[in-house]
């Protein structure tokens, strides 16, 4: 298989009947929610889930997407996804980049591009990322 970029964050994914459309194929919407577990794998992988996000009143909040929908993926097919933090988790923003792989034939389905905002929980507003979102999501860093 050919990741774009070095050591890549992944999980398998399988299609399933509930993933097709009337097209005879995953749906859009099924991507994005491929995207968001993905991330939020990786996330936790880091030892970032939802308690420390409740524990430093902090989140990150999808701002942008921006999806390449490459090739088709049809049902029983076995995928993998991969994820790398691109820019330095600093201040408000981190960005991901994803490239999703059908392992069979080394096929890249779809690349995208997630900008995220870091929001206080409590308020819903946009605040500076703590010190253990910086150091956490900073040691996944990928140089381009």
């Amino acid at each position: 298989m050919s990741w774009q970029r070095p050591a890549p964050f992944v999980i398998d994914i399988e299609v399933l009947s509930e993933h097709i459309d009337g097209l005879g194929h995953v749906n859009n919407v099924v991507y994005v929610g491929w995207l968001e577990d993905c991330a939020w794998r990786h996330s936790q992988s880091l030892g970032l889930g939802l308690d420390e996000y409740r524990r430093l009143d902090r989140a990150m909040a999808v701002l942008r997407h921006e999806i390449d929908y490459l090739a088709s993926a049809r049902l029983g097919e076995r995928l993998q996804m991969g994820t790398w933090i691109i820019d330095s988790p600093r201040g408000l923003k981190m960005t991901r980049r994803f490239q999703l792989l059908r392992p069979a034939d080394g096929v890249t389905l779809l690349n995208a591009q997630t900008t995220f905002a870091c929001i206080e929980l409590s308020s819903g507003r946009p605040r500076r990322m703590p010190e253990d979102f910086v150091e956490r999501y900073g040691r996944a860093l990928v140089d381009l």
